[in-house]
């Protein structure tokens, strides 16, 4: 989905809907084509593993965190607020 301009990737972890930024910060391929594992997402492109919940890099070769952002649900729909949590090259605020 995109929130704006931007790409996001929406998981549902235990029940709480987290986002992240949709682009891998070492390769640049989309982290919607990748695999879930628990609380982690892992880049299709070279493996590279992030936190959905702090975006933290978890494993190389990427070493940049991704950015995420505040979700809410009401009402069954899903609110994504266009605020990143930090910086992106790939992000224009």
């Amino acid at each position: 989905m995109e929130v704006g301009d931007t790409p996001v990737c929406l998981v549902n972890v235990d029940g709480s809907v987290l986002a992240v930024h949709d682009v891998c910060t070492h390769a640049l391929a989309s982290l919607s084509a990748g695999w879930v594992e628990g609380d982690r997402i892992e880049c299709p492109r070279h493996g590279a593993q992030f936190s959905l919940r702090t975006g933290e890099a978890l494993t190389p070769p990427a070493s940049r965190a991704l950015p995420t952002f505040p979700v809410e649900v009401r009402d069954g729909r899903v609110l994504v607020d266009p605020t990143p949590s930090t910086d992106h090259p790939l992000i224009r605020t």
